[in-house]
């Protein structure tokens, strides 16, 4: 069977900071595909770029132009062909021709009008038959950094994670009733505080950092007493460490404190052990990999993860392997830059156990396909938010799937000492 691409159609949407970015539909001769980019502000700097140096009106052109020319006549079923077309086309190892956003949302688009041609679940298609276990959702409860305009806390988020849940449903009203419950307390703790969200809808407040983190405790503590069952939730952070790195002196630079490397790391530890963490991200500077490996062996309960660190990329992971940095991978396609590439990376970390968490951006947008690609690729965790359309929309496709595997269905369980 073949899926040959008759036509496509490249259009200006806008993303949830109400910034441009593109749509791309593709249509073959018995079914339709189409994806949106989004668009991320702490950026890697090993990942793929967002838009070519002109902007967007140079990437639609090209693509136009160059791109979907090519295109037709394709077999959409085959999907690393129209992946190896766009790198072709491209010629440069980060898409700084075409832009990232053109490059994810053809080959996003592809995959759906793939999966639509032979009449299957996108999450069928790319895991199978074996595709029914719902991911765990990390939700952002209070954040900061960058995406608060450094407003808030200078980590970029703390997040709580359900991790024993009975199912999807009630995964997510967990994380639900703790970001409304975080917003109770901090009216009451934070004179300063407004109601006032960050980009992912995370509740934003001048408490500093162990303030935030005992909010969050306190709301975990809070809702769990409303529950009869035996559920757990974990507490975890973004640190987004390489955006208050100082390359010129070698100091990190938060809270109104410098910080020499050794001296961070110790913070980094005595938080985990405080606040009982499962889960942290980026604690160090994108190019440390032998913090993030020294951290790992001295936390092997916990989940050590690199977003920054390895940005999706292939080759960034196969050096966290072989100097054991970390143990767990963000999976942010758009990083890559297309779904082929993404399959690839995530292929690699799972065969030396990294655990995958797949993840949405800060500039998101209503198209859900990380939550098809979080169930075929049977990540554990989906990190997409929790409050705002363009979140809700993941969680609402997230429930779709698990009412459709109905009795099939299950839901990851994580344990941590």
């Amino acid at each position: 069977m073949s899926a040959l691409i008759e036509t496509a159609h490249i259009r200006k949407l806008l993303n949830s900071r109400g910034e441009e970015t593109v749509e791309v539909v593709i249509q073959t001769e018995s079914s339709i595909g189409a994806a949106i980019a989004p668009s991320g502000a702490s950026r890697g700097f090993h990942e793929a770029l967002y838009l070519p140096k002109n902007g967007i009106d140079e990437a639609i052109r090209r693509f136009r132009n160059e791109v979907a020319p090519e295109l037709i006549g394709m077999d959409a079923l085959d999907q690393c062909a129209i992946d190896s077309l766009l790198s072709e086309i491209d010629g440069s190892n980060n898409f700084s021709k075409l832009g990232g956003a053109v490059a994810i949302a053809t080959s996003m688009a592809n995959l759906w009008a793939a999966a639509n041609a032979l009449g299957i679940p996108l999450y069928r298609y790319i895991g199978g038959l074996n595709a029914k276990r719902l991911p765990l959702p990390l939700g952002n409860i209070i954040g900061g950094g960058k995406h608060a305009l450094w407003r808030s806390i200078h980590f970029q988020e703390v997040l709580v994670v359900p991790l024993n849940p009975s199912d999807y449903r009630e995964a997510i009203k967990l994380v639900v009733d703790v970001h409304r419950k975080v917003a109770k307390i901090l009216s009451k703790r934070d004179p300063h505080f407004a109601g006032g969200k960050n980009d992912e809808g995370a509740w934003v407040t001048r408490l500093g950092l162990k303030g935030a983190l005992d909010v969050v405790k306190d709301a975990i503590r809070g809702v769990l007493e409303q529950y009869d069952s035996e559920v757990k939730m974990g507490i975890g952070i973004d640190v987004a460490a390489s955006s208050f790195w100082n390359q010129n002196d070698g100091t990190y630079r938060y809270e109104g404190k410098i910080m020499e490397p050794a001296k961070h790391y110790d913070f980094i530890s005595q938080l985990i052990e405080e606040y009982q963490l499962v889960y942290i991200e980026d604690p160090f500077h994108e190019e440390d990999f032998d913090s993030f490996s020294q951290l790992a062996r001295e936390y092997r309960d916990i989940l050590v993860v690199g977003d920054d660190l390895f940005v999706t990329n292939v080759k960034r992971i196969r050096i966290g392997i072989e100097r054991r940095a970390a143990n767990a991978v963000v999976i942010k396609p758009n990083q890559v830059g297309t779904i082929t590439g993404t399959l690839e990376a995530v292929r690699l970390a799972r065969d030396h156990m990294y655990k995958i968490i797949v993840s949405h951006r800060s500039g998101e947008t209503n198209d859900f396909t990380i939550a098809h690609l979080a169930v075929g690729l049977d990540a554990p965790i989906i990190k997409t938010g929790v409050m705002g359309g363009e979140r809700i929309a993941k969680h609402n496709e997230l429930l779709r799937i698990e009412e459709e595997l109905d009795a099939s269905a299950s839901i990851w369980n994580l344990s941590f000492k």
